[in-house]
């Protein structure tokens, strides 16, 4: 009978490290997001104020599943409640359980999480969805222990397919759009001699784990050069508040061969960039940039062809391009994905009820359209 152990403190996940590692691996749709490296990163710089509750399902003394999730106070315009959620913090496009049975691993999660004493107002899981993997049923199974869920959309990803051929894509984009594409790039050549570089260590266990400060730390520049530097939300490469803990997840991401650095030169000088993690096909472009000062403009859209051209030539499955200026995104982009939010509302402070309210309405909304 398999039983569910609740582990509070991340010095004790290191011993799970290579079942993480495992799962993960047989994780439908997963992504470097949900490993337990980037857990540690993101607990050592944000988790003050926070508490962990990981949940690892055992049998046998061997773990099967596993289910992150944090305890924190969220601000919204009602007030600041306890939100029991993901401990992805926006930086991705979608999370959920790890192993190869996901519905199994949320449904003993939630049970042991009904079971505990509420140290929550709300239960929040956004971030659902999927692209490759069929998405969890993430309403079903909260119904099915007693929760009430209230489904709303969170947002949505720019997806590119990766399937078929190069040519077949890029001449599917809009005529008009490409023959701008193309002027950009050759006014490019005409400025310098362009080249494109792919940085993608394939592991430390396959004596390749290097993180490449070279290349990063050129990222790291053009973004203090790009639109990015003027940027108010404090997520930038550069950005002081979480400079450090980027440069310490790239560097778990080249240990465990998740990396994916690109980089446009012009004349050995580097003028944009794309960074990003990748995991078994599954690419996730974190930022991009280019240094306005040393270019004309169009690098960054350039950069962009040649990365995708580049991951179709790799084998990849699918680029997601995050959310937000999907405006920009739109001449590349494949299709547009939903990212679904799943809330309950334990506490019964009228704050609260108001926030389920709302949710309420959206849910409604969102069934119409």
């Amino acid at each position: 009978m398999p039983q569910m152990l609740e582990i509070n403190r991340i010095e004790e996940l290191a011993g799970f490290g290579p079942d993480w590692r495992t799962l993960l691996e047989r994780t439908a749709g997963g992504s470097f997001f949900q490993s337990l490296p980037w857990l540690e990163a993101y607990w050592s710089h944000f988790g003050s104020g926070q508490r962990l509750r990981v949940l690892i399902e055992l049998e046998a003394g061997r773990a099967t599943g596993i289910l992150p999730l944090v305890v924190r106070w969220e601000k919204t315009r009602l007030g600041r409640f306890r939100v029991l959620t993901y401990p992805l913090h926006g930086w991705g496009s979608f999370y959920g359980p790890i192993g190869p049975e996901p519905a199994g691993v949320l449904r003993a999660g939630l049970e042991h999480v009904s079971r505990g004493r509420r140290d929550w107002d709300i239960l929040d899981l956004p971030w659902q969805g999927a692209v490759g993997a069929e998405p969890l049923d993430v309403r079903a199974v909260m119904a099915s222990i007693g929760f009430r869920p209230y489904p709303t959309v969170w947002d949505r990803t720019a997806i590119v397919d990766i399937d078929g051929d190069w040519d077949s894509y890029w001449s599917s984009r809009d005529g008009a759009w490409l023959r701008k594409y193309r002027s950009a790039e050759r006014k490019l050549n005409e400025q310098g001699k362009l080249t494109y570089v792919r940085y993608r260590p394939a592991g430390g266990k396959h004596g390749d784990g290097s993180p490449r400060w070279d290349l990063y730390d050129a990222c790291e520049q053009l973004a203090r050069h790009s639109w990015q530097a003027a940027a108010t939300d404090g997520t930038t490469l550069s950005d002081e508040p979480v400079r450090g803990f980027l440069r310490e997840v790239h560097e778990a991401a080249a240990e465990a061969g998740a990396v994916d650095l690109n980089l446009l030169m012009m004349d050995d000088s580097p003028v944009a960039f794309i960074y990003g993690y990748r995991w078994r096909g599954y690419v996730y472009g974190l930022r991009r940039g280019y240094d306005a000062r040393l270019t004309r403009g169009g690098a960054g859209n350039v950069l962009l062809g040649y990365t995708l051209r580049d991951s179709f030539a790799q084998g990849d499955r699918f680029y997601d391009m995050g959310v937000g200026s999907l405006e920009s995104k739109r001449h590349f982009h494949t299709r547009l994905v939903p990212i679904m939010r799943y809330s309950h509302f334990s506490s019964p402070d009228p704050r609260v009820q108001m926030l389920r309210l709302r949710r309420w309405r959206q849910s409604k909304r969102a069934a119409r359209q």
